[in-house]
């Protein structure tokens, strides 16, 4: 079977982290969500996505389909749903689409005409922003799960300091020494050629992926991801790092998600709990306007390719778009529009050929072109977020 998976209606619930990608390649939990269908389903899968990101991500499409919305993360239940659909039949929950067959002489579905097939369980979304971080404690515990299911981990060195080892899992290549590991309140899981370096305390759910590196003396909470080839510092509780990002000194990063290729400054810190306690309240991409987000807890949602200077501070509840440049003394406003270049004092437009040149050095840092689809979807994304920049 041909699986495809589709953005959905929370596509722009998700934005900025959608500006730059598909829903399916949202990171949370182990893997991107993407990565979590394919290896459950044992396939690979296209997307069905935005017509100027279908040129990075294509949608191959053959004679019958299974399209499967993206924000829905995979179980076993829903997968064996999934792989069992036929034709003129889709899986609801409630009022959302889950997936339906479909193929490639449909020009509309009509799912009045479809037998549907009522998924009453639960399972795992990603529908806002904030539940990449705040569902993140799940994710890892359903990931940690399937990875490690009749696997052995590599031994934990002497010298680690360990809680619970049981819930521990250590990847091929990864080095770690004079380090604690608690994962009595969640498991840890280290990735392939990961490196955890002495003096750091850890505390599960804690997923470090392939690549990534825990700098000395790190302070990290669970629910945290550090993505693909990332590195934190300082002290981290509760965000999703996304793959290439560096938060790598010290600071405080709470309760935050950051898209790829972000870079945050030394001392660097964000807060993530009003003072008045208060519900947080994020920018929303999809009314222009601030929305409830029924947390006491959150923090900083940073698009791709947005860097901080040394000693930025962010008020909680604060979004950034792709490729804005933030410094400055006092707190930026706590929605700053992609493409954006200043701090508190004020901000001018980042021009496309600057942010290039400078995403070319960064790419280029970790031998990863800046290539022409990648130009493309960044011009779009300026383009289309001109209009909440004032020029």
């Amino acid at each position: 079977m041909n699986y495809i998976l589709f953005d959905g209606p929370a596509r722009d619930a998700l934005l900025p982290f959608t500006f730059t990608r598909p829903v399916a390649d949202i990171l949370i939990g182990i893997m991107t969500i993407r990565q979590k269908w394919e290896m459950h389903l044992g396939s690979t899968t296209t997307t069905l996505t935005e017509e100027y990101l279908s040129e990075k991500y294509p949608m191959v499409e053959l004679e019958e389909n299974v399209m499967i919305n993206a924000s829905f993360l995979p179980n076993a239940v829903l997968v064996e749903m999934v792989s069992n659909l036929e034709p003129n039949q889709a899986i609801f929950k409630g009022e959302e689409v889950v997936a339906f067959y479909t193929d490639e002489n449909q020009e509309e579905v009509d799912f009045d005409s479809y037998e549907i097939i009522e998924y009453d369980e639960d399972c795992l979304t990603v529908m806002n922003t904030w539940d990449i971080f705040s569902k993140n404690d799940a994710a890892i515990r359903e990931d940690f799960d399937f990875l490690t299911a009749d696997r052995k981990s590599k031994p934990i060195p002497k010298s680690v300091n360990v809680i619970a080892h049981e819930n521990i899992f250590i990847e091929e290549g990864a080095k770690l020494e004079f380090v604690t590991l608690n994962a009595s309140s969640g498991p840890i899981y280290i990735g392939k050629d990961a490196e955890i370096m002495e003096g750091s305390v850890i505390r599960g759910p804690f997923a470090l992926c392939e690549g990534a590196v825990v700098k000395m003396g790190a302070k990290v909470y669970g629910a945290t991801t550090v993505g693909p080839h990332s590195r934190i510092g300082g002290e981290v509780n509760n965000s999703v790092i996304s793959a290439y990002s560096n938060k790598g000194h010290d600071g405080f990063l709470g309760n935050s998600v950051l898209g790829e290729w972000c870079n945050i400054g030394a001392d660097s810190n964000n807060s993530n709990l009003k003072n008045n306690y208060e519900e947080v309240k994020l920018w929303s991409y999809e009314t222009e306007s601030f929305a409830k987000t029924g947390l006491q807890f959150c923090g900083l949602m940073m698009g791709d390719h947005s860097k901080c200077g040394i000693n930025t501070m962010f008020n909680t509840g604060t979004v950034i778009g792709v490729s804005a440049n933030i410094f400055g003394s006092g707190f930026p406003r706590n929605f700053v529009p992609s493409f954006s270049w200043g701090g508190a004092s004020g901000f001018t437009t980042y021009i496309t050929k600057k942010a290039f040149e400078t995403a070319r050095l960064v790419m280029g840092r970790r031998n990863v072109d800046f290539d022409e689809k990648e130009a493309a979807i960044l011009e779009h994304v300026f383009a289309e977020s001109k209009k909440w920049r004032k020029e």
